[in-house]
C-alpha cells in the first residue's frame, strides 16, 4: 500500500516500534517488576465430564 519493497517491511516495523519497546523497558526498570505479571485464573472451577 505504501509502495515499499517487501524486504523493507521488517526493518520499517522494527523502527516504528522501537520507541514503544524502549518505553516499556524504561518502565520495567523503574518499577522493578514486569508490566504484565503472570495471570492467575480466579473464576469458577471447571466442570468435569462424566
Amino acid at each position: 500500500a505504501l509502495g515499499l519493497d517487501r524486504r523493507q517491511f521488517t526493518p520499517t516495523f522494527a523502527v516504528s516500534r522501537t520507541a514503544g519497546w524502549l518505553a516499556h523497558v524504561s518502565e520495567q526498570l523503574e518499577g522493578g517488576r514486569l508490566l504484565r505479571p503472570r495471570a492467575r485464573y480466579v473464576g469458577p472451577e471447571p466442570e468435569h465430564a462424566a
